[in-house]
């Protein structure tokens, strides 16, 4: 009699690869010790990777395909979960892998335009003003910031909804070129079926958002890890109360932001006023 797998594999994607891993074990009538010894590991290992308590590596997901039978199902799997991140420092590395494979992105941005948002212009000024970095690494940083951006060309796109301050539209970062350049951009990338742009305006307090940056990772509706900006370095967080205080947050923030089309319109206005 098969087992109920009571993982769900809509809570993240960590969990579809655990529900995944279990259902075919228990396919193949294994036990996780059975399977520990043919793969490999321990027991508490495979035990772990099934409860989504612990991130397996490549090489145990190819000895499980060959275990099963599969045709690496798991190791592809894997690859789609755990993609290899963009060229970016360290400490981003954690964040900017949940950006590639998150359905759904959330983002507030006080201060500047968000980096899955910037021109190649606007990205390399900002890198540029930087304190401590080399030529070769503001090419390094410029290169994956960009190629963060290739989330937009899947087949299956994230949802994007940005909420930025209308303060930013105003910040002369590299100059009118530069910023008339940026904000075209924004709009045309609103334009797309699946990206929500909102400005949030001057005379809005919005005070649960002064406090900093965020971005929120979705699996299929379910917020599952969050990037806090901060100096020097900023966070990625997975504590689930925390990420309910945050979208609270989000959530008070854009009450107050103007709608798409009128967002649009006022970055249009600033572009023919200010920048031109």
């Amino acid at each position: 009699m098969t087992k109920m797998i009571d993982i769900d594999p809509e809570e993240s994607p960590r969990a579809r690869f655990a529900y995944e891993l279990r259902r075919h074990r228990l396919a193949a009538r294994l036990t996780q010790k059975q399977l520990a010894r043919r793969i490999g590991f321990s027991s508490s290992a495979v035990a772990m990777v099934e409860t989504s308590k612990f991130r397996p590596s490549e090489r145990f997901a190819q000895l499980c395909d060959q275990v099963f039978g599969l045709d690496g199902v798991l190791a592809g799997l894997y690859a789609e979960v755990w993609p290899p991140p963009p060229p970016v420092p360290a400490h981003f590395r954690d964040w900017a892998k949940e950006e590639q494979r998150a359905t759904a992105l959330r983002l507030w941005s006080p201060l500047l335009i968000p980096g899955i948002l910037q021109t190649e212009a606007f990205a390399r000024r900002i890198f540029e003003r930087e304190p401590g970095l080399t030529g070769e690494q503001i090419e390094e940083r410029l290169a994956g910031r960009m190629q963060r951006r290739s989330i937009f060309s899947r087949t299956d796109p994230p949802a994007v909804m940005c909420l930025i301050d209308e303060g930013v539209l105003h910040r002369p970062v590299g100059g009118p070129g530069v910023m008339r350049e940026q904000l075209e951009y924004l709009v045309e990338m609103a334009r797309r079926p699946r990206v929500t742009i909102q400005i949030v305006p001057y005379n809005a307090e919005a005070l649960s958002g002064l406090m900093g940056a965020y971005a929120i990772a979705e699996m299929r509706g379910n917020a599952y890890t969050v990037r806090v900006e901060a100096q020097p370095k900023g966070r990625t967080i997975t504590d689930r109360s925390a990420i309910t205080e945050i979208i609270d947050r989000y959530d008070a923030v854009r009450a107050d932001a103007y709608p798409q089309h009128l967002s649009c319109k006022i970055i249009e206005e600033v572009v023919a006023q200010k920048w031109t």
